[in-house]
């Protein structure tokens, strides 16, 4: 697969990042509930189309990043946040996530941040081999901040400096 087109989400988008996110939905970075009918709806107030990155294949979505900030504080302002990424199944190891991940990383200068962090599940040693590939390091560690299935799960802050 060649590399994906990014663009930013707009509000046509939001069934196929819906199904996405529920095809991709897996303990092995959700924190919530796998989603049930009836759906919520995939933007919201907090975080519209303008707040995600979609990748695009062949004219389909195969993947999103969704930016936000890590708290509502003014004094917390200068950080981005990566909120959320998915990939879809048929689209994994074509560099997908990473075309996202830099994406991401390219949007928060653009916004002005000074830094870009996220929050990712211990067990999830793809997702962190990535994140630290491009430049994120572990920055904190929440031991057993969640049970997911029956086991406990670490929360690992990672966080990267946009200057």
């Amino acid at each position: 697969m060649p590399e994906p087109s990014i663009r930013v989400a707009r509000p046509a988008d939001e069934g196929e990042l819906a199904l996405l996110d529920r095809e991709t939905w897996s303990v092995l970075h959700a924190v919530t509930p796998p989603p049930q009918p009836p759906y919520d709806s995939f933007f919201s107030e907090r975080s519209g189309p303008r707040d995600h990155l979609v990748a695009e294949h062949a004219g389909r979505v195969v993947g999103y990043v969704r930016l936000g900030f890590p708290t509502e504080l003014p004094s917390n302002a200068h950080v981005q946040q990566i909120r959320g990424l998915a990939v879809a199944e048929a689209a994994r190891g074509a560099g997908v996530g990473r075309a996202l991940v830099r994406a991401a990383v390219r949007e928060a200068r653009e916004r002005g941040a000074r830094r870009i962090t996220l929050r990712v599940l211990g067990h999830n040693s793809a997702a962190r081999a990535l994140y630290a590939s491009e430049g994120f390091v572990v920055e904190g560690v929440q031991p057993e901040e969640f049970c997911l299935d029956g086991t406990y799960v670490d929360d690992v802050l990672m966080g990267r400096s946009l200057r």
